[in-house]
């Protein structure tokens, strides 16, 4: 079955870096849609960067030029390389998988890694 699992988590100052992975098991992930979101306390979950199929990046206004999303089909794995953290980026980041199959999109979700930026 499908499965997600992150890790990288941790606790960083601001102006630090971190970086994120997600290990999938149980598809394809250069053959589907791959993001990280991000929720806060109090707040909604927000979309922080996706990559494509095809290899197209997108990513949130607040952290472009931060953040930076990549995978390695070798080891069907994804990363989010986190740079120059500010304490707005505090969140639980959950990696997500869209995969469509007979028309049918379904999202999975892993377990989510806590990152929290403070001095």
């Amino acid at each position: 079955q499908v499965q997600l699992v992150e890790s990288g988590g941790g606790l960083v100052q601001p102006g630090g870096s971190l970086r994120l992975t997600c290990a999938a098991s149980g598809f394809t992930i250069s053959g589907d849609r791959m993001a990280w979101y991000r929720q806060a306390p109090g707040k909604q979950r927000e979309l922080v960067a996706s990559i494509t199929s095809g290899g197209n990046v997108n990513y949130a206004d607040s952290v472009k030029g931060r953040f930076t999303i990549s995978r390695d089909s070798a080891k069907n794995t994804v990363y989010l390389q986190m740079n120059s953290l500010k304490p707005e980026d505090t969140a639980v980041y959950s990696c997500n998988a869209r995969l469509i199959a007979v028309g049918v999109v379904r999202d999975y979700w892993g377990q989510g890694t806590q990152v929290t930026v403070s001095s």
